[in-house]
């Protein structure tokens, strides 16, 4: 696979490339990195020729998107598609309630949902600011799970305003489940959607209803959480997480299986992970998070390795991956 092939996403003009940067790692997600190496792992995904960049004011409660800002402040507008997210707004507080669970040294802001029409058109100006941009590509509203209501009648009407003035391209939902996404599809007119984790080697349970919607109404999908949180890309070893949680006995044996076809075709089980979910028809880009160079220039690579398609068919044959799952062909 190509990993620089450009793809139309919806039909907002824009393309984008098969793999993208997400930037939960320039918030700090688990560790801390340097501002300088932020910039390196930006500036290096440039070099190789990537162009879509994934933040969020969640990211360090700000952090990610301030450092993207900075790191793309001297690039030509044109050469990158930029995509952040709505609903989260940000309030200034010095406690231990700045997302610290997840994140390392955020910024002195803590996270609350908001998805009203006016917190909505906050969050977009701010994240301009430390975006140091005049536009945003895609803005998904972000984990709308437990707002769905609040997310259609007054989400999605200011970013529908924000399109008609064309200081964003795209509208789109980030979530970690799919059977939402396809709510919204119904009732909104989406671009793209962001989904994490739910189709992957371990999950493809978005590709019975979802996928055939989003190619029926023209919505592209971008894929995060490709590896579910982390084993599929440490195998199965102590502590493996799966979906932020530590690996459940029935995962840890399935990775287990696939580990096994993986030895047996030498082939690796992240550049598996990441190529299984670029074959799907409905899938337009990844967005696994690099937190270095080295990591970056790894997914760059994983993309491109050749895995035969016994391998795949031998997945299918053990049950280790659904029977109709499109698979990757050497020849792409």
């Amino acid at each position: 696979m190509n990993p620089l092939q450009k793809t139309s996403l919806g039909s907002t003009g824009l393309e984008v490339t098969r793999l993208g940067l997400g930037c939960t790692s320039l918030g700090g997600m688990y560790e801390d990195i340097s501002e300088e190496q932020a910039f390196e792992l930006v500036h290096r995904s440039l070099s190789l020729g990537l162009n879509l960049f994934d933040t969020a004011p969640f990211y360090g409660s700000g952090k990610s998107e301030e450092r993207l800002g900075k790191a793309l402040a001297e690039i030509p507008r044109d050469q990158f598609v930029l995509a952040t997210k709505v609903g989260r707004t940000l309030i200034p507080t010095l406690g231990d309630d700045r997302g610290k669970k997840i994140f390392v040294n955020p910024l002195p802001f803590r996270p609350v949902f908001d998805f009203s029409y006016d917190g909505v058109m906050r969050s977009f100006e701010e994240s301009l600011t430390r975006l140091k941009s005049d536009r945003i590509d895609i803005v998904h509203i972000h984990d709308p799970d437990d707002h769905y209501q609040e997310a259609i009648e007054s989400a999605y009407p200011a970013l529908e305003k924000l399109r008609s003035q064309g200081v964003i391209r795209a509208i789109s939902v980030g979530m970690k489940q799919w059977q939402m996404l396809v709510r919204f599809a119904h009732e909104g007119d989406f671009d793209c959607f962001l989904l994490a984790g739910r189709y992957t080697l371990l999950d493809q349970s978005a590709m019975s209803k979802l996928f055939p919607l989003c190619i029926k109404k023209n919505i592209s999908v971008i894929l995060g959480g490709t590896y579910n949180s982390g084993i599929l890309a440490t195998g199965v070893q102590s502590g493996a997480k799966y979906d932020y949680a530590e690996a459940p006995p029935e995962i840890v044996d399935r990775v287990r299986r696939i580990e096994a076809v993986c030895d047996h075709y030498q082939v690796s089980l992240k550049a598996a992970a990441s190529q299984f979910a670029l074959a799907h028809s409905a899938v337009t880009t990844i967005i696994p998070g690099a937190a270095s160079v080295k990591q970056m220039n790894e997914n760059f690579n994983l993309l491109q390795q050749n895995i035969p398609d016994d391998f795949w068919t031998e997945l299918q044959a053990k049950k280790l991956i659904n029977q109709d799952a499109p698979l990757p062909k050497v020849t792409e």
